[in-house]
């Protein structure tokens, strides 16, 4: 069965109009569409290239570490040449990770290190990947109740940029947070919760990567269940006047507006005793290169683009899956792309989104991605962008190989003007002073940070932009 976000324009739908409008477009695209020029493999120095998996940030650490205990991982905090930056899987697209001095992987950390049947807590190393996690987690009758849209992400990395899923009621990642160990920029292990060191366990649960580096987490999850996974295709106008309704009713809810489609792609999931129905081959990166070779040809004909994409999608059928949660929260995406997103006060998450939808198609006419909505509670971390409130997520994206001012110049505006907070590992154009007001407990976090980092030894060049 085709998914609603799946081979879009096969069985001839897009080719009799693309053969009207391809033309001179065909060379232009393709010239636009070529690789980025990647920086040099190695410097002058001799040091290997590191990049993250977008390609649009890059550095030469004249060190790279992958401790295999916190005894190596302790000793390089007070030895190892500054800045020192841990990194994950690189799906970050700010400069949180860059440096010219010591570059540390926690890939060596990883797997089950404890857990309590009854509570269903596991403590895992920090390194560990949310892919890996859930099989480990399922072999011993647990699951992390939400995942983000990626899972290749390391845990430690996940937790550090506050990344999260979607459903009403439920936090990120780090909201399931029980109990952390540390090891701080003095090279001492500290362990911390709500009721040991909590200032420390309130400021590092979204840390950033600025009060130390993470080595074990203890989770709260919850009983392996299984869950109904619905993907089906709604009008744009439909779903932005249901969505609060529509996040209320299902365990997990978001959307995914399709551009200069007046279409959107809304995902459901719901706990079932249904028997499995496993969901089939991926078929994502068919489809959006489907909007792009829409986009490719329509580009400068709104109305021939919008005609084309609602007659290839009249007659998609909803796709159903049946599966445990981890196997179907998270997504495949081979296809590299840049991203911003905000997180919005629920009240004004449609407000702004249908700003944001008229002026891409207004003035960014050569957008194809999807833009993300999602809902996400309140937590009590200091530094997370759902602290205290519960907030409505709003994403863009750009291809890796093409421009992407607009977010910041289209897009962003109307995400600070409704309150948003940003994702810390996604695009935006915040520093100090801005962030000072959207967090209220943004100074005590930067004092606390300052206390255990006098030296500034984990401090990069973004991260002085953050913290001022």
């Amino acid at each position: 069965m085709n998914s609603p976000r799946t081979v879009l324009f096969t069985g001839g739908a897009l080719a009799p109009l693309a053969a009207t409008g391809a033309g001179g477009l065909a060379g232009r695209r393709w010239w636009l569409g070529q690789e980025p020029e990647l920086p040099a493999p190695v410097n002058r120095e001799g040091r290997a290239l590191w990049s993250n998996w977008a390609g649009n940030e890059h550095a030469y650490p004249v060190r790279r570490a992958a401790p295999a205990s916190e005894a190596e991982l302790t000793a390089l905090l007070t030895d190892a040449p500054a800045p020192i930056r841990p990194v994950g899987s690189g799906h970050s697209f700010t400069a949180l990770v860059p440096t010219n001095g010591t570059l540390v992987s926690l890939d060596r950390l990883q797997g089950l290190v404890r857990h309590d049947q009854a509570a269903h807590t596991a403590t895992v190393r920090a390194g560990s990947k949310l892919a890996a996690l859930g099989p480990l987690l399922a072999g011993i009758g647990q699951e992390m109740p939400n995942l983000p849209d990626i899972n290749k992400q390391t845990l430690a990395g996940a937790l550090a940029t506050g990344t999260h899923g979607t459903g009403k009621g439920m936090p990120a990642l780090h909201g399931e947070v029980q109990a952390m160990r540390i090891a701080l920029p003095d090279g001492k292990i500290k362990e911390c919760s709500r009721d040991e060191a909590p200032e420390l366990f309130h400021a590092a649960r979204v840390g950033l990567g600025a009060f130390g580096i993470l080595t074990e987490v203890t989770l709260q999850n919850r009983p392996l269940q299984r869950v109904r996974k619905v993907v089906k295709l709604v009008e744009t106008e439909q779903i932005l006047r249901d969505w609060p309704d529509l996040a209320q009713k299902h365990r997990n809810a978001e959307f995914l507006v399709l551009p200069f489609t007046g279409k959107s792609a809304l995902i459901t999931l719901d706990s079932t005793n249904e028997p499995v129905s496993p969901r089939g081959p991926d078929q994502d990166t068919q489809t959006l290169m489907d909007l792009k070779s829409l986009r490719d040809v329509f580009e400068f004909a709104p109305a021939l683009r919008r005609q084309a994409a609602r007659a290839a999608m009249a007659d998609i059928p909803p796709e159903v899956a049946i599966d445990e949660g981890w196997k179907l929260l998270s997504n495949e995406r081979p296809v590299r792309f840049k991203e911003m997103e905000y997180h919005l006060p629920i009240a004004e998450q449609v407000g702004a989104l249908r700003e944001i939808i008229a002026r891409i198609e207004r003035e960014a006419k050569d957008v194809f991605f999807p833009i993300e909505a999602r809902i996400i509670a309140p937590d009590d971390a200091w530094l997370s962008p759902f602290f205290g409130r519960e907030s409505g997520s709003i994403a863009v994206h750009a291809w890796y190989k093409e421009d992407h001012d607009w977010m910041f110049r289209l897009v962003e505006p109307v995400l600070r003007d409704a309150g948003g907070r940003p994702h810390w590992g996604k695009l935006h154009s915040l520093g100090a002073p801005e962030l000072k007001a959207l967090y209220p407990m943004f100074e005590p976090a930067s004092r606390l940070r300052q206390a255990f980092d006098p030296a500034d030894r984990l401090m990069n060049p973004f991260l002085r932009r953050i913290f001022g």
